[in-house]
């Protein structure tokens, strides 16, 4: 009985839940980030792409 009494009182277990919970949300926090920054990019040099092609028909 007092051994189940200890761990009922033992708070480390959910420290560690709550670490676990903290780094998963900082991951798709990050996630969410590069996504949309890898998006941007791609647009971006898909408008410098096409800038170069129309310049270099010109000239």
């Amino acid at each position: 009985m007092k051994f189940i009494n200890k761990l009922l009182r033992d708070e480390q277990g959910a420290t560690a839940i709550e670490y676990g919970l903290i780094a998963a949300l900082i991951a798709v926090a990050a996630i969410t980030a590069m996504q949309s920054l890898g998006n941007e990019l791609s647009t971006t040099f898909s408008t410098v792409s096409t800038k170069l092609g129309e310049s270099n028909t010109v000239s």
